[in-house]
Order: structure tokens, then sequence, then C-alpha cells
């Protein structure tokens, strides 16, 4: 975006320079993070259904797509050369290595594309990542971190998937007790102990955000 803009500044034109500045700086975005197994895409769908302003942007990511997962719907699923490319190209917003060999990413271009349709991107992404995008957007951004009650309740949900191997059982925890300690760093924590309040709670922060 502030390449845009820049490029944008040289032209001849003041009153449109001034008006394309104007929207580069008040683009809002929703960020929405939490440790595996909170809840954090149930609730992120439902938010999406709930408010048609919204739109989800899709990470990048080097793993393969799990059960009904789509490419370019799920996930951008790209192989892990062309990730580092585009790494080397500065086409990333955040990135990161969540687990060994598993990078996944927000692309620059997946905002550009949801604020040209006039909507609010949705970012359903890693903590380390949501952290990385809050301190590039303060102004403009809302951040969600959803909770477990307890980091037992977590490894109940995350056993119940039946998609984890002891060891990676393991890791999610361990990562998860981790990302627990970054909890106050976002604007609003939300505890999901019962979805639907959460979601309802969730409801009512985003409805404040985007003026609604």
């Amino acid at each position: 975006m502030l390449t845009y803009v820049s490029k944008f500044l040289c032209g001849s034109d003041s009153k449109i320079k001034i008006v394309s500045l104007h929207m580069a700086d008040n683009n809002k975005l929703i960020i929405i993070t939490a440790p595996s197994g909170a809840g954090k895409t149930s609730i992120t769908r439902h938010l999406m259904k709930t408010f048609p302003q919204l739109a989800f942007s899709i990470s990048a990511a080097t793993r393969k797509p799990r059960g009904t997962e789509k490419d370019g719907v799920d996930y951008h699923f790209i192989s892990m050369d062309e990730f580092k490319d585009k790494i080397q190209h500065n086409e990333f917003v955040e990135w990161e290595m969540v687990y060994e060999g598993k990078y996944y990413g927000t692309l620059k271009a997946e905002l550009e594309r949801i604020w040209q349709q006039n909507k609010i991107p949705v970012l359903d992404i890693d903590v380390k990542g949501a952290i990385h995008v809050q301190q590039q957007y303060p102004e403009t951004s809302l951040s969600l971190f959803i909770q477990a009650p307890s980091v037992d309740e977590l490894k109940k949900r995350l056993e119940s998937r039946g998609t984890e191997t002891a060891e990676s059982l393991a890791a999610r925890i361990n990562k998860a007790s981790y990302e627990l300690s970054f909890k106050d760093q976002f604007n609003k924590l939300i505890t999901n102990d019962d979805f639907h309040r959460a979601c309802s709670e969730a409801e009512g922060i985003v409805a404040d955000f985007i003026g609604q």
C-alpha cells in the first residue's frame, strides 16, 4: 500500500493524491487469533455469515490440504520454494514457520484485493503473525484473542479431532501454553467456554468496530 501511494503521489492531480492517501490510512482490518483448538475458526465463520461487509483473508500455506479443504478457498496452498520466493520479494504482511517445515503467511495482495472491493479483511491467523499485523496497522485494526477455558479443555478439543499423533498433540499444547502469555497484547479477549455466548460477544465487538 505504501509503495502504491508513493507512486500515486508522483502524479499531477493534487486532489486525487489526497483522497488516495486518506483511503490508504483508513482501510480497516480484523485480526482473529488463538491457540490451536480454541475455536477461532468457528467464530470467524459465524462473523462472516453475520456481517456482509467482511471478507475472509485467505492465507498462504505450504502444507497439504486436509479433508475437504480447497485451494484458493481455505488457503492458497503453495510449495515451499514458491513461499520462500515470495518472502524474498517482500510479498507478505506477515509470515511464520508455525510448525517445523510448515509455513503460513498473509499476502499483501490478498488484503489489497479485499480493500478494492470496499470490504474489511478478516485474518484468521497465528498469534505471532497477529501481533506483527497489529503492529503495522495499530490505528485501523481490531484484534480478538480467543481462548479456551483451560489448557486441559484445549487438549480435549484437540484430541477429539482425531487428527493428532501423541507427538503433534504435545507440540500443540506446549505452543498453546506459550501463546496464552501474549493474550493481553490484543484489543479484546474472548473466552470460548460457551460457543453461542462467545459468538454473541464477538458480534458486539465487531459491530462497534465497523460502525453498525
